[in-house]
Formats: C-alpha cells, structure tokens, sequence
C-alpha cells in the first residue's frame, strides 16, 4: 500500500515537472521573432498568432517551412506543433514563408506588408539564382529595388559610389561581363532616376509585377522519374503541372494546367495525372520519398484551390480588404499630393528667398560701388577745389609782378638820361621790360584761363558729386525695403477539391463543375500577359544590345543559353506552357 502511493506521488511528480511550454523562433525575411508556446497548441494556433502578430490577413499565401533530414517540409495547421519531425531543442525554429504564389501579383496582393514579404522573398530568389532572371531585367529589378529602398533619386545626396554596399544583382550576371562595379551602379542609376514618385509599396509591386514573368517565378521543383525509369522534373506552380527535362528548367516538356486536370493521385511513391480530356493518356511518375509525394500533393491542393478561388466571386473578408486598401491608398495618394504641394511650395519660397538674397547682395554691392564712387568725386573735387585756388594765388601774383615791372618802366621812362650810352641802356632796358611786361600779361592770361578752367572742372564735380549721392539714397531706399516669404511648410507626415485517404494510397479529385468553361477564360488572361508591357520590353532590349559587347561568352551558363534560344523564337513563360499544354 505503501508503496502503491510512493509510485503515485513520484509519477504525479514528474507530471508537475513536464514542462507546459516551449519556445519558438520564427524568422521572417526581414525580421525574427520568438513565441511561448503551449505543449498543446496545433500548427494553426502558432500560424494565426505569427500572423497577428505581423499584421496580416492574408494567410492563404503563406505557411511555416521547417528542414528535416534536407527535406523541407511546412507544418500542417491541424497537428500538434510537437507531433511534426522538428528538432528537439529549443528554441524551435520555423521559417515564415510564401508557401503559394499569386498569377498576378497587382490583382491578387492587398495588404502591403504581403506585398513586402513577397517582393523580399523574391528578391533573395533571384539573387540566390534559384530563380534565372536574364542580365537585363536584372537590372531594371535592381533599380526599383533601390527605389523601395532609398526612395526618390536626389543626384546631391545618391552620389557616385552609393549602392557599391548593396547586393544587387546575381553573381553569375556580374561575371558575365567585363563590367566595373561603377559600369552596373551607372546603368542601375539611370533607371533608378526615372522611377520618381514612386512610394516604397509600388516599387516593390513593380518589381514583383516583372518578376512574375520569369519562367522559374514561383516553380517548386521535384527529381521525378517515368514509367520508363528516365529522370524528369516535375515543377508545381500557380499555373498548373509541368514535366521538365532535368536539364532544362526554363521550357517545360509538357504542361497540365490546373483547369485541364481531372484528377491526382498517388500510392506508394507513384503519382498518377488524369486530365479532363479522356482522349490524352493518362501520365504516371515515381517520386523518391513518400515525404516528398506527400509535400508534392500539398501543393497541388493549395494551388489547385487557389486556382478556382481566383476565378470566383471574392469573399467577403478580401472585398472588405480590398476596400481598405483602396481607401488606404487613396489616403496615400492624397498625402503624397500634400506632401509634393508642400514640398513644391518650400522649393518655390527658397527659390524666392534665394533670389531676394541674391538681389539684396547685388544692391549692396552696388551701394558699396557708388559709395567709392562717390568719395573719389569728392577726393577729386577737393584737389581740383584746391589745385584752382592754387593757380588763382599764381595769377594774382604775375599781375602784381606785371603792375610793378610797368611801375618800373614808367619810373625809367621819366628819368633823364642825360648820356647816349645810358639812353642806349635805357631803351636796351625799356625794351626788356617792355617784353618782361608782355610776356607777364600773356602768363597771367594764361592763368587766368587755366582758373576758369578749373572752376569749370570743380562745377562739374560737386555735379556728379550730387548724382552719386542721389544714386545711393535711391539704392538705400530700395535695400530697406525687405519683402517677407512664408516660407515655412506644414510638418511633413504616407467547388473545392476533395481528396480521400484509402489505406497507403491517396486521390485527390478535381469537379468537372465548370472546368471547361474556365479554359476560354484561361487562354484570354494568357493573351493578355503575351501582349503587355511592349515599352518595358523595348527598354530591355536597348540595355540588353548596350552591354553585348562587354559579355564574356566563354561565361555563360546553360541557363543564359537556354534563355537566348527561347528568345531568339519569341518564346515567353506563357505562350510556352500553351503550346506544351
């Protein structure tokens, strides 16, 4: 009896010592996070509070990826977190990921933080090259990449060397061609410049919009092998089923659309394809690991359902989301208005006040110009003022002189001279005094003409004398008057598929409600992709021809090869998966 309740109460023991909580760290593409979490909880209680926690409403695209055995698998929302293959210590970490992908990103992504973590995600595809994106267009990417980054191009600030930081553009592009690091951040540039106006949220949505178009873009691919052993790929995307060679992962071989197929299955490791059309034989394939072929039915579940809930009515939630975007990004748009007006507005009053300064600068200048003016025509009215009365002085003394001499010659003249010889000196005197006398009045003509003229000198200077004072007290009046810009600015603020498990064998059925008349609906949206975006494509091609000279082709890889043989034929991702189909 004893011991019976020494067992219960050890055993009640450790159940109080079991820990009721574990902890998970859920990394984001921009951010980690980390939870407690209830032993308890399912996949769908971590989901939800992730999402919460981020924001966001729509969770269809996204799931929890985790790496088992190099295998990665996504945690199912109705199992117990615990209950999956996840490693045993902690924290438990969990990627927060894009488990689905959009057919078109502008029409399907609301919200904009899905947005973002699509453009993040894709971004670090194509730069990892998981996704082959062509030299060109990797360019015009990485621009609106800088545009979501840095916002408006302002050559003052996004000087020469400013992106030699960033991590742009793929590796295998760099090496493809004898370009500087200087020579690929020109080219960005130049199209970065031309994205202005454009917020954080279009750039990423322009980015994602040529992205989509890419042939790897949202492809998960799978080593398969036909029923005759060869080794294929089997790439599940938004789109539908597509069998590719293991060395080609850009042209499918052939292609299922979604709306073409009647049904999926698999038992054991063999998968089987029916499409609607009976007269099309049935395709089967092996797949290595039954985790794989339950990963690969996964995503043919969530695509296929993703599928038929485009080509429906919206629900209420994503009408109601939709709305709010809408509302939200015309609250946007309006504020970026008042912010451009404002922004217009405080450039024109500094344009203004820079003017104004410029002006006042000037008037002083030429206040400072007339000022000097002004004391050189006073300096040279007072030398001439004094240079007159100088020469005046002069002319009052050779009159003087002239009265005395012909005083003399009067005295000479009434003296007797009683001698010849003294009367001959007498007249020798007479004579030279007579032309002393002459010569005196003539320099004291001179003088006195030479005094008139410099009176006339010293009128003309208190003249202008006068003028100069008359300037400045005009461009002093002017320069008091100091006109008042406003130049301060508001304060800146912006039917479902069903699937049955029978034993060790799984279907998963597709209605034949409606698929055939989605097929016209299909083949119209494909029209329109091939026959969008003929100026973006002009501007690839000019870029593309710019740099041809600089690649090395010794460095192409067998991708870039495949690529330009598909353009060379003006195959693109979508008039390939027809004609394949």
């Amino acid at each position: 009896m004893a011991g019976a309740i020494a067992s219960r109460m050890s055993f009640s023991s450790l159940k109080r010592k079991q820990p009721k909580t574990f902890t998970v760290r859920i990394v984001t593409m921009d951010a980690e996070m980390e939870f407690s979490c209830e032993v308890k909880w399912k996949g769908k209680d971590l989901f939800d509070l992730v999402c919460r926690t981020l924001g966001l409403r729509e969770t269809w695209f996204f799931g929890l990826q985790y790496t088992i055995k190099d295998t990665v698998a996504w945690l199912k929302m109705d199992k117990k977190v615990l209950d999956h293959d996840v490693p045993t210590e902690e924290p438990v970490t969990f990627h927060f990921l894009a488990k689905f992908y959009p057919e078109n990103a502008e029409e399907e992504l609301v919200q904009e933080i899905t947005q973002h973590l699509f453009f993040l995600q894709v971004k670090k595809q194509i730069l990892d090259e998981k996704i082959y994106c062509p030299p060109e267009a990797s360019v015009l990417l990485a621009s609106y990449a800088v545009q979501a980054k840095y916002g408006d191009y302002d050559p003052n600030v996004h000087k020469r060397g400013f992106l030699a930081q960033e991590e742009l553009l793929p590796k295998r592009v760099i090496n493809l061609y004898q370009m500087t690091p200087e020579m690929w951040e020109e080219r960005i540039t130049a199209w970065y410049a031309e994205h202005r106006g454009r917020a954080r949220d279009e750039a990423e949505m322009e980015y994602l919009k040529i992205a989509q178009d890419l042939e790897m873009y949202g492809v998960n691919y799978f080593a398969i092998r036909n029923k005759k052993g060869t080794e294929l790929l089997l790439g599940v995307d938004a789109l539908g089923l597509h069998i590719y060679d293991p060395d080609n992962r850009l042209t499918p071989k052939i292609s299922f659309p979604w709306n073409e197929i009647r049904n999926i299955s698999y038992s054991d490791k063999e998968f089987t394809i029916k499409p609607l059309d009976k007269k099309i034989d049935v395709f089967k394939f092996n797949s290595s690991k039954l985790r794989v072929n339950k990963l690969i039915l996964q995503l043919c579940i969530g695509n296929h359902d993703l599928f038929m809930r485009r080509r429906k009515a919206d629900s209420l939630e994503v009408q109601q989301m939709k709305a709010q975007a809408r509302e939200e990004k015309a609250r946007k748009q309006m504020e970026r208005q008042r912010l451009a007006r404002e922004k217009q507005m405080r450039e024109e009053a500094e344009r203004t006040r820079d003017e104004l300064e410029r002006r006042l600068m000037q008037l002083k200048e030429e206040a400072t110009m007339a000022n000097e003016a002004l004391m050189r025509s006073e300096e040279t009215a007072d030398l001439l003022a004094e240079k007159a009365q100088i020469t005046e002085e002069e002319a009052k003394l050779l009159a003087q002189k002239a009265a005395e001499a012909e005083q003399e010659m009067q005295r000479i003249k009434a003296t007797a001279i009683r001698t010849e010889e003294e009367k001959r000196l007498m007249e020798q005197k007479v004579l030279e005094a007579e032309m002393l006398a002459l010569k005196m009045a003539e320099e004291s003509e001179r003088r006195a003409k030479e005094a008139d003229q410099l009176k006339q000198d010293l009128q003309e200077a208190r003249e202008s004398e006068r003028r100069a004072k008359q300037k400045l007290l005009e461009i002093t009046s002017k320069s008091s008057y100091t006109p008042s810009v406003n130049s301060s600015a508001t304060a800146l603020p912006t039917d479902l598929p069903s699937f049955n498990l029978i034993s060790e064998s799984l279907s998963f059925d597709f209605k034949d409600t409606d698929m055939k008349r989605l097929s016209m609906e299909i083949e119209k949206e494909k029209v329109e992709y091939m026959e969008k975006s003929k100026h973006l494509q002009e501007q690839l091609n000019e870029l593309k021809t710019e740099i041809e000279a600089l690649k090395l082709k010794e460095r192409e890889t067998a991708l870039d090869i495949l690529h330009n043989e598909n353009a060379s034929r003006g195959n693109s991702k979508h008039n390939t998966i027809k004609k394949v189909s």
